[in-house]
């Protein structure tokens, strides 16, 4: 059983659920040992300690039968004893025995007889042997008598015996019984250790199914849980990891393909506009003025190719990139970005009314998603019209005077590449509301786009913060995760 148990144990590319079976049925084995063991010693000694009683208060008896009549035992005979199932045998301390009278067993003295004979102290048990080779249990105990006319008493020791023939038939018995119901025991445990192992490694089973099944199809489906211990909290870790990563692996596949898409189109006008300007300057094919054209045509290209990196690189980097919050105005934030988009809509005007909103965050980020609003009302507002700009309370507003947001784009404004129809036309990258939508959020805030009373498009933004001045970051009761969780 040991080495069996160590050749399965040594190999640890064994089936879990075989190693807990053998863990079990090795238990249970070694539990139903140590009970068998104790039991069948138990009661032995229990058994002999009965019959050393047995014989004792039969010896008590003999020396009152054969008292004054020692050395005939009363007139004791074998055949009597052998009904009784009892030997008598009286050892003199000069060695000498006497023995009832008749041909029936003796039994074979020894010294510890004799011993307590001429010591006359002490009684004493052990297992011997009678005349007739049967394993006997012997009692001996002190006797002493006096003599006819004398004044020296003689002493004896009375011996008594029985033979074990029927109480180890008993023992035997018992030990049979217990190592056949122990090897039942440890049958039956190994079973049930099987299927428990089997039943409650199920969903460990589960769990590798699944990793197998998403290594070889590349789907992330979750595992149905089911009962409340911890294997059920390792199965919803499990699905809440799959989903996270299915989720990572739809953006960045979504990130890709649509980033190789709106790369395309540039890449593309690039490489048709270099491609004339290498064929003019072999040929000179070009007409007066068109090589300028083409050049500004080329540089406004790779500034729009400059910002859809930079787009692409600042979301790529958001997901890593630790943030650095600081205490910051608002209002400092939101009139260093009118700023910026007065240079690029000089014909434009801005409304701006600012009320004090103090919280904390990263001034760099957050001007960089109000300047995509701002951007984003200049590119659609029609010649000198006005764009509202209002930070009251938490809240701040962006409105322009432009065509609006279609009822049907709402919901994807802030989807990463998405364009309206009508902003197809229009230089952009399409990533721009996308940062807003992640930084707002990062900064435990939210964005939504909806339509101004002036028919045009609207954006409100929440970020929590206190019209109170902060002293330190620690006085917010939020926190800036990294940009872009």
């Amino acid at each position: 059983m040991i080495r069996w148990l160590r050749s399965v144990l040594s190999v640890t590319n064994r089936p879990l659920h075989d190693r807990l079976m053998a863990l079990i049925s090795v238990a249970v084995a070694s539990a139903v040992a140590i009970t068998g063991i104790a039991a069948y010693l138990i009661t032995t000694f229990a058994t002999y300690d009965q019959l050393d009683r047995e014989l004792l208060a039969v010896a008590d008896l003999t020396r009152n039968w054969i008292a004054g009549d020692a050395e005939s035992l009363g007139g004791l005979n074998s055949e009597a004893l052998a009904t009784a199932k009892v030997t008598v045998m009286l050892v003199r301390s000069d060695g000498r025995t006497f023995t009832p009278a008749g041909d029936g067993v003796q039994l074979v003295s020894t010294a510890t007889e004799l011993a307590i004979a001429r010591t006359q102290m002490g009684t004493t048990a052990r297992t011997g042997v009678a005349t007739d080779g049967e394993a006997y249990r012997i009692v001996a105990v002190p006797f002493a008598e006096f003599g006819p006319g004398s004044t020296t008493p003689i002493y004896y020791a009375l011996v008594t015996g029985k033979p074990l023939g029927p109480t180890d038939q008993i023992l035997r018995i018992l030990a049979f019984s217990l190592l056949t119901f122990g090897l039942l025991a440890v049958l039956l445990a190994g079973a049930i250790g099987w299927v428990i192992a089997r039943s409650g490694l199920r969903p460990i089973q589960r769990l590798t199914e699944a990793v197998t099944r998403v290594t070889e199809t590349d789907q992330f489906e979750p595992i149905a849980p089911g009962g409340m211990d911890e294997l059920t909290d390792l199965t919803g870790a499990f699905n809440t990891m799959m989903r996270s990563l299915h989720s990572s692996r739809e953006r960045q596949r979504r990130l890709i393909a649509d980033a190789g898409h709106e790369l395309r189109t540039p890449l593309t006008s690039l490489r048709t506009n270099v491609e004339l300007l290498i064929a003019d300057e072999r040929q000179g094919m070009l007409p007066e003025g068109a090589r300028a054209e083409i050049l500004r045509d080329i540089a406004a290209q790779l500034g729009e190719f400059t910002q859809l990196i930079g787009d692409l690189v600042h979301l790529s980097r958001e997901d890593k990139v630790e943030a650095h919050p600081e205490p910051i105005d608002l209002r400092d934030v939101v009139n260093s970005a009118v700023t910026r988009a007065k240079r690029r809509g000089p014909n434009l005007i801005f409304d701006v009314e600012t009320e004090p909103l103090y919280l904390v965050g990263e001034p760099d980020s957050l001007e960089r998603a109000i300047t995509n609003l701002l951007d984003n009302a200049v590119k659609f507002s029609p010649p000198n019209g006005r764009i509202k700009v209002r930070l009251v309370g938490d809240r701040l507003r962006i409105s322009d005077e432009g065509p609006g947001i279609a009822e049907a784009d709402l919901p994807h404004v802030f989807d990463r590449f998405y364009r309206s129809d009508q902003a197809r036309t229009t230089p952009g990258s399409g990533l721009g509301l996308s940062i807003v939508a992640q930084t707002i959020k990062a900064h435990g805030g939210w964005v939504k786009a909806g339509r101004a009373a002036s028919g045009g498009a609207e954006f409100t933004l929440r970020l929590p913060g206190s019209a109170e001045p902060l002293d330190s970051p620690s006085e917010t009761t939020g926190s800036i995760p990294v940009v872009g969780e």
